[in-house]
């Protein structure tokens, strides 16, 4: 299937995104272009480039457009104010599970994940500060990564009280092997960017201050390559797995449904509001389908 501007970004942009009178939202993501390069900078540094509703359609529409763009041969993806990406907004999160927020209709996040499992041009990650739950997830996306020592990379689903997303159930395990793809999702523990390497999570650790330089040089290299045989071996390398990706999101997005907002992942989330730790003492276990429990 040919993936159009239409099939990805106009069911979460026609009618789901509000604004104000006709007001542009504030952009969450920039884009420049340049020797073939585009450039992805999340821009809401005063939330670690959280990703609320508004972000995740901006770096949607930014990544189509990057890919459909053939002056554009190779991508680059960073964030903003020295973190990379801190997730999805939390408040937005607890909304939901809350039950306090309008039904959107399909999210913007299973777009970008079906357009990440189709891209054939090459993207690299620039990862600094903190990249947590969708900033982690999306580097298994990611066909370069460089990480700085102070990177802080973290898996925070089951600490949240719901699962892994982006297809991660799927890719970790082929990418850092069964068991360092368990310890990552159950512990949900800070990783560092050295430790990100020793993984595979991460190609290379740079200082902070050549993080882009690199990055950029590695992108402009890539871009002066013949383009054919460069999205072409891409392609090669990715499609066989894309049905299989898009089966593990479907999975995690019901299994993530069904626990969002059940006692387990609200308690979690308001003991991270309220900055305490989390109690499920009194919370009933067992929840799973009989033939499903360990």
């Amino acid at each position: 299937m040919v993936l159009t501007n239409e099939a990805l970004i106009g069911e979460y942009t026609a009618g789901n995104l509000k604004v104000e009178d006709g007001a542009v939202p504030s952009p969450r993501v920039q884009m420049e272009t340049d020797d073939g390069v585009a450039l992805l900078r999340l821009a809401r540094p005063e939330k670690k480039n959280a990703l609320d509703y508004e972000a995740w359609v901006q770096l949607l529409e930014a990544m189509n457009e990057a890919r459909s763009n053939d002056a554009v041969r190779s991508l680059v993806v960073t964030g903003d104010g020295g973190n990379f990406c801190a997730g999805t907004d939390l408040g937005e999160l607890s909304a939901a599970g809350d039950g306090a927020a309008t039904a959107q209709g399909p999210h913007p996040s299973h777009g970008l994940v079906e357009l990440l499992s189709k891209l054939y041009k090459p993207l690299i990650a620039a990862v600094d500060g903190v990249a947590v739950g969708f900033g982690l997830t999306l580097l298994f996306h990611c066909d370069v990564v460089f990480v700085t020592p102070g990177a802080r990379l973290r898996a925070p689903f089951v600490g949240l009280g719901v699962v892994p997303e982006a297809a991660s159930t799927y890719l970790a395990p082929g990418l850092l092997g069964l068991r360092n793809a368990a310890e990552l999702f159950f512990a949900s523990e800070f990783v560092s960017g050295e430790r990100a390497v020793e993984l595979g999570l991460a190609n290379r650790c740079v200082e902070s201050d050549q993080l882009l330089t690199t990055a950029l040089e590695r992108a402009r290299a890539l871009a002066a390559q013949p383009p054919n045989a460069l999205q072409y071996t891409k392609r090669l390398l990715i499609e066989a797995r894309e049905s299989s990706v898009l089966r593990a999101q479907h999975r995690e997005e019901v299994a993530f449904a069904e626990l969002l907002g059940a006692p387990e992942s609200v308690e979690a989330m308001r003991a991270f509001v309220e900055k305490r730790a989390p109690d499920y003492s009194n919370l009933p276990a067992g929840s799973l389908p009989r033939r499903d429990r360990g």
